[in-house]
């Protein structure tokens, strides 16, 4: 692979990993576009381990609490790190079910499609900038309780379908719980830390089991260009988000939904 398909397949795994504009349609949007062949597993894994670092790098503190308060709970205490790993632990089953059953029958494969990525673009731009808008900013992660939580994880099962966005379904639901709009990117972002974990560790596993196409330079390149790009994007993001709000991506989501039906046509899964 050249260095600036490295390049730009990086880019677009760490920019929009972490911003409620869907990473898994840009990525399956850049080879169509561009007319490259697919980018293969070793790619994948690495582009993802790249991000995972750099959102354990940013959230460290939050991460050293949690893995503290885990041992609180084997102890019995309720600290507040324990109450944290609790709440990312009943948010996180229901995307694991979930895409553990698309891999499994195979629906995984159908759902690469540009006509249903513009439509999930546009439908899913309205419930973002209502949540928004309208749901009031009193409460922070710690407010939370589990039922919340478990409501995020159910919001991060549509994720699944490429432009939905699992940040901006996660971000969504958790504005509409109330919380501030800090306060739900960061929890957003904590939740995909066991999401990159399971994805790095299925995609590792299909590496082993049929052998890699891309060089492991091409790799490593890969997963430095991720980490840097994401802790760039995180930290804007977290710098910016009380400010901007989340009007600016409903906003791009709408245009890309409409380019995109623009050049595929309206009707998704080759439909007429």
């Amino acid at each position: 692979m050249s260095l600036f398909h490295l390049v730009i397949l990086a880019l677009i795994q760490g920019i929009t990993e972490f911003l409620p504009v869907s990473s898994s349609a840009h990525l399956i949007l850049a080879p169509l576009l561009m007319d490259w062949a697919d980018q293969g597993p070793l790619i994948d894994v690495m582009a993802h381990l790249g991000t995972l670092v750099a959102v354990l790098v940013y959230f460290r503190a939050d991460v050293m609490h949690m893995t503290a308060g885990a041992l609180d709970v084997v102890r019995g205490k309720v600290t507040p790190g324990a109450r944290l790993a609790l709440l990312l632990i009943a948010a996180t089953p229901p995307a694991l079910l979930a895409g553990a059953a698309l891999y499994v029958t195979g629906v995984v494969d159908s759902l690469r499609d540009p006509v249903l990525i513009a439509w999930m673009n546009l439908i899913f731009a309205l419930p973002l900038w209502l949540a928004d808008q309208f749901a009031p900013r009193r409460k922070t992660v710690e407010d939370m309780t589990m039922k919340g939580a478990l409501i995020a994880g159910v919001a991060q099962c549509f994720a699944l379908i490429p432009g939905v966005s699992r940040s901006g379904v996660t971000m969504t639901a958790v504005r509409g719980l109330g919380v501030t709009r800090a306060d739900a990117a960061r929890f957003s972002m904590l939740m995909a830390i066991p999401i990159l974990l399971a994805f790095g560790a299925a995609a590792g596993l299909e590496l082993a089991m049929d052998g890699a196409e891309a060089s492991l330079t091409d790799g490593l390149i890969v997963a430095a260009l991720s980490f840097v790009s994401a802790l760039a994007v995180i930290a804007l993001l977290m710098r910016l988000v009380e400010r901007i709000g989340f009007l600016p991506f409903a906003v791009y989501r709408v245009a890309l939904g409409l380019i995109l039906l623009a050049l595929f046509g309206p009707i998704p899964f080759g439909g007429a």
